[in-house]
This record gives C-alpha cells, structure tokens and sequence, in this order.
C-alpha cells in the first residue's frame, strides 16, 4: 500500500514539474506548481509510514514502556502539515501577482512579458 502512495506522490511531483517546464500560461505554470507540491507531500507522508504502528497518542492502547516500538514519529507529518500552510500562502501570492499581470497587460502568455526579463 506504501508503495501506492509514493508511486501517485512521484508521479504527481512529475506532472508538476512537466506543467512548470512545458506551459507557456502563467495560470497553468501555478497549477503546475500546485501539483508539485502536493505531489512533495504526499512522498514525504508515503516515506515517514510505518506499517504495523499507531498514532503518536499514549493511552491504555498503548503504555510507555511499548510507545518506542508502537507508535510512528509525528515529526514528517508536523513538517508536511507546515508545508500545506506554506504552500497554500505562496500559491496565493501567485495568483494575486498573476491577476496583476493580467490588469496590466490582458493576457497570461508568458512571451508577452519580456520587459520583465534580464
């Protein structure tokens, strides 16, 4: 089942990375990079999964004599949690400064913004 998940958490790292490279629409390169990161998330959730182990919670279900054996590290979950807030807040920034692109100029075409280039 682990496997599943850091196959699909791959596969979406890929597609996002394709939609960033390939996709001339700046609308399309965040959705791209929206796609990327989700698909970061989910490979650092499918890494940090321990089959046979229970949530970090002790309580008569588990004592702490067997919580080193039992339970899994809420670290990588605390870490990707961290991440979702991050990435929400900079796909946020994207789209507003994508909107103001589109105020200025009328268009999302990548081409038709050289002026902003080195």
């Amino acid at each position: 089942m682990e496997y599943v998940a850091l196959a699909t958490g791959l596969l979406l790292v890929l597609t996002g990375l394709w939609g960033i490279a390939s996709q001339r629409n700046i609308f399309r390169i965040i959705i791209g990079f929206s796609v990327f990161d989700t698909g970061l998330h989910v490979v650092l959730v499918s890494i940090a999964y321990l089959r046979g182990r229970t949530a970090p919670i002790l309580d008569e279900a588990v004592s702490k004599g067997q919580a080193v054996n039992r339970i899994v590290d809420p670290v990588p979950q605390a870490l990707v949690l961290t991440a979702i807030v991050i990435g929400v807040a900079i796909t946020a920034l994207m789209l507003t400064f994508a909107l103001k692109l589109y105020e200025k100029r009328k268009t999302l075409e990548i081409e038709s913004f050289e002026d902003l280039k080195w």
